[in-house]
């Protein structure tokens, strides 16, 4: 009996894009702040393009502090559960198709989060990146930094804490 043979690695990641797609979709306030994200494998990193109504103080210009930590929790919630998510697909246990069809689990929700304002954001593009440092059953932990033009510059950093949703909600 022969093996059947693998899909092609553009499939998979056609099919990995998808269902990251519909896990951010899945989030209006992500469309609402123009936040994009770029897999690479299983590393995330979020952008934040440069609009102007970010801008909360126009004399220095800098990002308001409000969407600077808006970026920093949804790079954390979207991180995590797609560190979570990515163990699941790999496995086999989730299908792709389906997070890409909309059948998405449910999200992390935050207990308490808590930003550190480094330096002015600039006007110019952000990026953040999301470290999970703990994920359990009921309860995660995870760090976020952000920078923009130089990553050991970050301008904030932040964490979190979260619980987890359980097994069997969606």
């Amino acid at each position: 009996m022969t093996r059947p043979r693998p899909e092609p690695v553009q499939v998979v990641k056609q099919r990995r894009d998808a269902a990251l797609n519909a896990l951010i979709q899945g989030v209006p306030y992500i469309q609402f702040l123009g936040i994009e994200f770029d897999r690479r494998g299983d590393e995330l990193t979020a952008v934040m393009p440069f609009q102007d109504r970010l801008i909360g103080n126009p004399l220095l210009p800098a990002l308001h502090g409000g969407a600077t930590a808006a970026f920093l929790e949804v790079t954390a919630i979207i991180g995590l559960s797609w560190a979570m998510l990515w163990d699941r697909i790999e496995s086999g246990a989730l299908d792709p198709d389906e997070l890409a069809k909309g059948n998405l689990p449910r999200l992390p929700k935050t207990i308490d989060f808590t930003v550190d304002y480094l330096r002015s954001g600039l006007p110019r593009d952000a990026y953040a990146r999301a470290h999970v440092a703990r994920s359990g059953r009921r309860y995660a932990s995870v760090k976020v930094e952000a920078w923009q033009d130089n990553r050991a510059r970050p301008f904030a950093q932040a964490s979190g804490h979260f619980l987890m949703p359980r097994a069997n909600d969606g």
